[in-house]
């Protein structure tokens, strides 16, 4: 269906994409640093779940209701800007409240979630996937669905090697910063700070 040459481009491109500093790599930056390379990975692992919804909607052509309707668009955002505005409170919040007993651990489980939310909740990856999977589609090579879900996989594989390799040396830093409980509330703070910067940039977004 694809050559190989094709897929080593978009691979490399997706590569690349994933590398350029964003809300995704940040948030898999900051929760590393400060719950730990396991954290970032299950956060990884949900970012590249919404990227699957993400292709989905791609590939059944929702994702033009995200960049032709106004309200639909500004609607996601201002969920996911709230998420993002929570999460910031949250990480305020540990800072004032910490002891220096060390970071603190978060459920699998909810990482994994935050990292799903943090993603589906951003109407650009859809309009971003809307215009760049079908670039390396081709009618020609057969069902344009399979190939837009064949693209969508190699770019989590891409997504999950950035990430992951983000997710670990942003946790080895995190670790050992951790020693030092003042060290560990700057950390928090700077991830409040960040999220709610991430926020704005999400709120100030247009199609």
């Amino acid at each position: 269906m694809f050559d190989s040459s094709i897929l080593l481009l978009f691979f490399g491109s997706s590569v690349v994409l994933g590398l350029a500093p964003g809300p995704d790599n940040l948030f898999v930056l900051t929760q590393s640093a400060l719950h730990g390379r396991l954290a970032g990975l299950f956060v990884t692992v949900g970012l590249c779940t919404g990227l699957i919804v993400h292709t989905t909607i791609v590939a059944v052509g929702v994702a033009a209701l995200f960049q032709n309707s106004a309200i639909a668009f500004t609607a996601l955002k201002i969920a996911g800007a709230g998420y993002l505005i929570y999460l910031a409170y949250r990480a305020f919040r540990a800072t004032a409240q910490h002891n220096g007993a060390g970071r603190q651990g978060l459920p699998p489980f909810r990482l994994y979630v935050r990292g799903i939310i943090m993603n589906i909740t951003n109407p650009k990856v859809s309009i971003f996937f809307l215009a760049f999977l079908p670039q390396f589609a081709d009618p020609a090579r057969g069902n344009l669905v399979v190939q837009i879900f064949v693209l969508g996989l190699v770019f989590i594989v891409a997504t999950v090697l950035v990430f992951g390799s983000i997710s670990l040396l942003a946790g080895t830093l995190g670790q050992w910063l951790s020693k030092s409980g003042i060290a560990l509330r700057v950390l928090n703070a700077l991830a409040g700070i960040v999220f709610i910067g991430l926020a704005v940039r999400l709120i100030a977004e247009t199609r």
